[in-house]
C-alpha cells in the first residue's frame, strides 16, 4: 500500500511539474488570450476552444451581430480604452507600459471586418500592430482574416485594393469567397503545422465548417513565410460565381523569431464544442501561441551601475520603463573571470514598496521561475539576490511582477479593481555589484 500511495504521489508530482514548467515557461504574460468582439464584430461571452485548452481569457463585448447602430457612448468608451488607452491604463489593456504584449494571444471574431478598423480607429489598430510586432500572437475567423491583411484582391479586374482600415499584419490580400449562410469541407496540408497538435481523424478532412461571407488568401501574391495550413472542398460543379475549391482558406504567418504569429481561417470554426471542428480552432490557437516572439532583453546591467527603471508609457523609452503586471523584464551581466561573487539589488520607486517584485537568475538563457538557478521571491519590492562563484561570461538577470489587479465581470467583459496603480507600471531600481 506504502509503494503504491508513494507511486501514485510520485505521478502527481511529475504531472504537477510538467504542467506547472509549461504554464511558466510560457509566462511573462497577463493572461493568455483576449477575445475582441467589440462594435462591429461578434459578440460572446465565452469561447469553447479557450475552455477546452484552458486557457485564461478576457473580452470586450459590446452590441449583437454588427449592429452599428446600437453601439452606446459607454461601448464606443470600452474600445478606446481597450485599445487606445485611458487615465487608468495609458497603454490599454493588449500592451503593458512598455509596449509588450500584455496577453499571448489576440482574437477577432467575425462580423464587419471594415467597420471594426473605423470603430478602432488609426490609433487602436496601431495598437494591434505594435502587440503583433511586440511578440503578441493573433488568430482571426472570418472578418478576422479580412482584417488582418492589407486588403483584397480582385480577380474579376486583377487589381489589389489596399484598405487604410484592415491592420495589414499579414502583409498579403484576401479574396470574398461569394458564399454566406453555408458550411464547407476543409482538407488539411500534409505539411500544416496543425498536424502537430491533432490528426483530424487520420483522413485530413474537417467537415461542415461554417461559413458566412468569408475569404481565401491571394496566391497571386503570397509574402515570403506564408504557411499554407487548409484548403476549401466544395464547389466542384462551379456554381458560385467564384469558384472556391482548392483555395487557400486558412494560413499563418510570422515575419521574424521577435514578432508574433498571425493564424487565420475564411470560416467560423469558433463556436464549435466538439470534433474536427473544435480542434482545428485550438490547433489555430496552439500554433499562435507557440509563435510568440522570443523574450526581449532591455539591456545590460553595468557594475555599480543603478539602472532606473522608472519611465512611463508616453515618455517612449521601452528600456527603461516601469513593469507591469505578470511580467518580466529581461536583463544581461557580463561577468569576468574569478568573479567570487555577484550581488543585485533591487529598490522600489518611491510609494511602490508594497508592490511584490520577485528576481530571477540564470546562466546562459533569460531567466524565468522555472529554470532559474537563482531566486528571490520575498514579499514586497526591495530585495537582493547574492551568486556565489558566479561562471564567466552572459548571466541573465529577470524582474517579475507579481501584483495583478483584480477582475470583475460584467455584460461587457472583465471590468479592472483593486491594485490598478499596476497597470501603469511599477518603478524600480536594479543594480549589479560584483
Amino acid at each position: 500500500m506504502k509503494r503504491i500511495l508513494s507511486l501514485s504521489l510520485t505521478l502527481v508530482l511529475a504531472l504537477l511539474t510538467t504542467s506547472l514548467a509549461g504554464q511558466s515557461r510560457k509566462s511573462g504574460y497577463y493572461k493568455d488570450l483576449f477575445m475582441d468582439g467589440g462594435i462591429g464584430l461578434n459578440e460572446y461571452d465565452d469561447l469553447p476552444a479557450a475552455k477546452f485548452l484552458n486557457l485564461t481569457m478576457e473580452r470586450i463585448s459590446t452590441y449583437e451581430d454588427g449592429d452599428t447602430t446600437a453601439a452606446t457612448a459607454y461601448e464606443h468608451m470600452l474600445m478606446s480604452n481597450a485599445f487606445i488607452g485611458s487615465e487608468i491604463d495609458r497603454n490599454g489593456s493588449l500592451l503593458y507600459p512598455d509596449g509588450a504584449p500584455r496577453f499571448r494571444v489576440i482574437y477577432l471574431n467575425g462580423g464587419k471586418a471594415t467597420t471594426h478598423g473605423k470603430q478602432l480607429r488609426k490609433e487602436g489598430i496601431e495598437t494591434i500592430r505594435k502587440f503583433v510586432a511586440a511578440g503578441g500572437s493573433y488568430v482571426g475567423t472570418c472578418a478576422g482574416a479580412f482584417f488582418a491583411s492589407k486588403g483584397t484582391y480582385s480577380r474579376a479586374d486583377g487589381t489589389f485594393n489596399p484598405n487604410p482600415w484592415y491592420s495589414g499584419i499579414f502583409p498579403g490580400y484576401t479574396v470574398s469567397t461569394g458564399l454566406n449562410r453555408s458550411a464547407t469541407t476543409l482538407s488539411v496540408e500534409k505539411k500544416s503545422p496543425l498536424l502537430k497538435y491533432y490528426d483530424f481523424g487520420g483522413d485530413r478532412l474537417i467537415d461542415s465548417v461554417r461559413h458566412n461571407g468569408g475569404c481565401f488568401m491571394c496566391t497571386d501574391s503570397v509574402p515570403a513565410g506564408t504557411e499554407l495550413m487548409l484548403r476549401y472542398v466544395g464547389d466542384t460543379l462551379h456554381q458560385l460565381k467564384r469558384p472556391i475549391h482548392q483555395e487557400v482558406n486558412a494560413w499563418a504567418y510570422k515575419a521574424d523569431a521577435k514578432t508574433g504569429r498571425v493564424v487565420v481561417t475564411g470560416s467560423h470554426p469558433e463556436r464549435m464544442i466538439g470534433g474536427d471542428r473544435l480542434q482545428m480552432f485550438s490547433a489555430m490557437i496552439r500554433y499562435a501561441m507557440d509563435g510568440n516572439g522570443t523574450p526581449r532583453i532591455k539591456g545590460e546591467l553595468v557594475n555599480g551601475q543603478a539602472r532606473e527603471m522608472t519611465r512611463r508609457t508616453q515618455d517612449n523609452d521601452p528600456d527603461y520603463t516601469a513593469i507591469g503586471d505578470r511580467q518580466y523584464h529581461h536583463f544581461t551581466v557580463n561577468v569576468p573571470k574569478g568573479t567570487k561573487q555577484v550581488k543585485i539589488d533591487l529598490k522600489p520607486g518611491k510609494g511602490y514598496a508594497s508592490f511584490d517584485l520577485f528576481l530571477f537568475a540564470a546562466p546562459g538563457t533569460p531567466a524565468f521561475n522555472d529554470n532559474a538557478a537563482w531566486y528571490n521571491v520575498n514579499n514586497g519590492a526591495g530585495k537582493s539576490l547574492i551568486i556565489d562563484a558566479p561562471k564567466a561570461g552572459p548571466l541573465y538577470v529577470s524582474v517579475y511582477c507579481d501584483t495583478t489587479v483584480d477582475t470583475l465581470d460584467t455584460r461587457w467583459g472583465e471590468q479592472y479593481t483593486g491594485r490598478i496603480e499596476v497597470l501603469n507600471g511599477v518603478p524600480y531600481i536594479i543594480e549589479v555589484n560584483y
